[in-house]
């Protein structure tokens, strides 16, 4: 599958803007783990978006999986925090984004599956079972799963 155009290499420049997001990594009671077909790229990855000011990492965590699943979610833990250039650089129509993610673990609490406008789709998968087409900028993150890393710092 060809990269689209908002995930072909290119480098950050002075006019990059840094983007500071969640990605929350949510297990079944199989250990399958959700995962979001975007609706802005028919890509799949893990739900989660960006800090709002003066919001915290687990308040954003929460909110989001809210938003774009319907699930109430407790933040376990720290998985770790990605923010390197390469994959994680990304255009957009009106300027070049770093994406600086910090991806925690959490539990459903309560509810059911529901999409949002920003998914085509939501479905659990085991770890070694990933449907075709992940964002670029998760690929790294399902590596590390599989390896069974913590607290990882890229």
């Amino acid at each position: 599958m060809p990269l689209l155009p908002m995930y072909r290499r290119r480098k950050a420049d002075r006019n990059t803007v840094v983007r500071a997001g969640v990605g929350v990594i949510i297990r079944d009671e199989r250990g399958r783990i959700l995962l979001e077909k975007r609706s802005d790229c028919g890509l799949w990855g893990i739900p989660g978006g960006s800090v709002e000011p003066g919001e915290s990492v687990e308040r954003t965590a929460v909110r989001e999986i809210r938003e774009e699943t319907g699930l109430t979610v407790r933040v376990t833990r720290l998985f770790g925090v990605y923010s390197g250039g390469g994959a994680r650089l990304v255009t957009f129509p009106e300027r070049v984004v770093q994406l600086v993610d910090t991806l925690v673990e959490a539990e459903i609490v309560r509810g059911k599956l529901k999409c949002s406008p920003e998914s085509e789709e939501l479905a659990f998968f085991p770890l070694n079972e990933l449907p075709k087409g992940i964002v670029p900028p998760a690929q790294k993150i399902f590596s590390d799963l599989r390896k069974g890393l913590r607290a990882v710092l890229r």
